[in-house]
């Protein structure tokens, strides 16, 4: 899974740059600029953004803002901190991801197109609740990592 998560993410932000680099040649050097070429990119620059934020949360490594974490000195209160973090993420990710789920839905009832290329816009739209879903899975997994590491620390 890492090894794809590598690849697909390096993939995407090499095709981001490329388009990036293409649209700053053609339409500031050559004064033609391309057509559409605004439309396509945001299909790789959404899921670029969406999958990044899978793979920190895969990985567990979002910046935090733990003041809490410099008041408690024992690891079994890091862990309950760590814990408690995780239910409020877990909660409010899943509620989110009922919000992005109705977005989802709506997308596909009325399937809208780009303006110019007629690209349908459903395809860079489900990346949320794609996206939402498999950070929430990361996160319960990451809870129950924690779970057990309290349960293991109690039982010592």
């Amino acid at each position: 899974m890492d090894t794809f998560t590598k690849y697909l993410l390096t993939g995407l932000i090499c095709l981001v740059a490329l388009g990036q680099f293409v649209q700053v040649v053609t339409r500031y050097l050559l004064q033609i600029p391309v057509m559409g070429l605004e439309e396509t990119m945001l299909y790789p620059t959404i899921w670029l953004y969406i999958l990044g934020a899978v793979n920190a949360s895969r990985e567990d490594t979002h910046i935090r803002a733990n003041v809490l974490e410099i008041a408690i000195k024992t690891e079994r209160g890091h862990t309950v901190l760590a814990i408690i973090g995780e239910i409020i993420s877990l909660t409010v990710g899943l509620w989110l991801l009922s919000w992005a789920w109705e977005y989802t839905q709506y997308a596909w009832r009325v399937w809208k197109e780009s303006p110019t290329l007629y690209l349908p816009t459903f395809y860079s739209e489900v990346a949320l609740v794609a996206g939402l879903a498999l950070m929430m899975l990361y996160t319960a997994v990451h809870l129950l990592r924690h779970i057990n590491a309290l349960r293991a620390g109690a039982a010592k």
